[in-house]
Formats: C-alpha cells, structure tokens, sequence
C-alpha cells in the first residue's frame, strides 16, 4: 500500500506518507488451507472469492499501522484525540446473506464492533447481528481517515446538534441547509457516509455503527474559524 498507493487522491497519499509504516505480520494459516463453516453450520473448503479478497487484503495492508488525529469538543474545550489503527487479519471469517465477511483489528480501542471486509470489497463491522456497512471499500475508509486527519486542526462545531456529532434525524431541506456551499468529497463517501467539504466548512453524515432499524444518523462538522 505504501509502496503503490493506486486509487488513491493526493491528501490521502500524503497522508500515509506522514504518518504510517508496515511493519512485519506474524505467520499464518493462509486462507488456501481453511476450511469454513457455511450459512448451514457445514465445514467446507474456503471458496475462491474468500481466498482471493482475504490473502488480497493482507498483501495490500497487512502489517500497516498509523495514528489517527481527531479534532473533538467537550463542552467549551477543542481537543485533538489519537488513535492507533492496525491493519491485520484476524482469524474470524463469516458466511453473509451473500458472499462472506472476515475480520481485521481496525482501531485499537475497547470497541463493542467487530470490524470485517465482505468479498465484495465493503468495509463494515458487526455489532452482534448482521454485517453492517461503514464504507463502500478499504480505500474510502482511508480516504476518510485522510480528511478526519486534515481537519484535526479545525474546530468543531455543533450542526443543530447538542454535540458536535449527534444522532439525529436529518435530510431533505435541512441537509442541504448544512451541506449549501459545499462540495461532496465522492472519494471518501458511500451509502453509509457521506462528506462535504470546502475551504472553509466540512461536514460528515453517517450512519451509526448499531443493530438499530433503521440505523440512526450522526453528523459531524468542522470550521476552520471555529464559526458555524
């Protein structure tokens, strides 16, 4: 990945030129000489498109580490939060209504999720029931990292939410009230989240990480001046 970061956008490429590394992975079983449980609860030999997205992912990220920054508000105080993602496969691998999920470690924190690629190349997590999808692929999640990153030096600010970022019920006339102006930042965004930004303003709608139906929204927002 470090090497040949393809697909990739200039913010993005710089930053993982500033702030990652691969380091070695310790030996494994490769996917070739799994056998898996199916929907049924059968052992069975892992299929192609499972062997193919799963030792895929580890020749592309495994072994890549950064830090992440993040700009957050408590109360009246901005603080920059970090936090270490690790891009390792872990031995979990599940059969999906369609096609199969495996999981990797994702952020380094106490986390009720589980983080998983589908074969069909989605990031997403499980929070104990069905796969859930978070971004249309690895590279977007990346992407999104990048803009997390850039806007650490931002100040949050509170879109019509108690907090800087809050569940609520948005859309129609009151996203594009948010988002007017704004341009859509297509690398970073899918179904699940979405980004606006421009020189001056940025803003993530996204759905939250939960079993819920339907899925609750968040939304988080930035200004470089701290004003909304």
């Amino acid at each position: 990945m470090l090497d040949d970061p393809d697909g990739l956008s200039p913010r993005a490429r710089a930053f993982l030129r500033r702030v990652a590394v691969r380091e070695p992975t310790p030996p494994r079983l490769l996917t070739d000489f799994r056998t898996v449980r199916d929907r049924s609860g059968r052992l069975v030999a892992a299929p192609v498109e499972l062997i193919v997205r799963r030792e895929g992912f580890a020749d592309r990220y495994g072994g890549l580490r950064y830090d992440l920054r993040r700009s957050v508000r408590v109360g009246d105080e901005r603080h920059v939060v970090l936090r270490r993602w690790h891009f390792d496969l872990l031995d979990g691998i599940h059969p999906e209504r369609t096609g199969w999920s495996f999981g990797w470690y994702g952020e380094r924190v106490s986390s009720p999720v589980r983080y998983l690629v589908h074969t069909d190349g989605r990031f997403g997590v499980r929070a104990g029931g069905p796969f859930l999808e978070v971004c249309p692929s690895v590279p977007h999640l990346i992407e999104g990292h990048a803009l997390l990153d850039e806007l650490a030096d931002w100040v949050p600010v509170r879109p019509g939410a108690p907090e800087p970022w809050a569940a609520t019920a948005i859309g129609g006339p009151e996203l594009a009230r948010l988002v007017d102006g704004l341009s859509p930042v297509p690398e970073a965004s899918g179904p699940a989240d979405r980004w606006w930004c421009s020189e001056e303003r940025a803003v993530r709608v996204f759905r939250l990480w939960t079993d819920a139906r339907p899925r609750p929204i968040g939304v988080m927002a930035w200004s470089r001046d701290g004003r909304r």
